[in-house]
């Protein structure tokens, strides 16, 4: 696969639950999104794989000051793109 030729959108927002069985990752983009389906052990490598990701980041640029807060929202909503409450 050309990842160059995959279309490409901004991930305004993640949600993930869980039960014993899988893990189950939503993106969404708007009020649009799509789920996934992870085992436990798929979901421990990918958690491994964006924080060496993030660390070559850092070690290629600089340190990315960011704090996660749990119910934390976007900062670009749909009512900022639409103009107005959303309805």
């Amino acid at each position: 696969m050309d990842i160059n030729k995959v279309p490409k959108q901004f991930c305004e927002n993640i949600s993930v639950a869980y039960s014993q069985e899988f893990f189950i990752m939503a993106m969404m983009t708007g009020e649009a999104g799509i789920a996934y389906a992870l085992s436990p052990q798929h979901m421990k490598r990918l958690s491994q794989y964006l924080t060496h990701q993030i660390a070559e980041y850092e070690k290629n640029f600089s340190e990315i000051k960011a704090e996660w807060k749990p119910g934390m929202m976007s900062p670009i909503q749909t009512k900022d793109v639409m103009g107005g409450e959303q309805k």
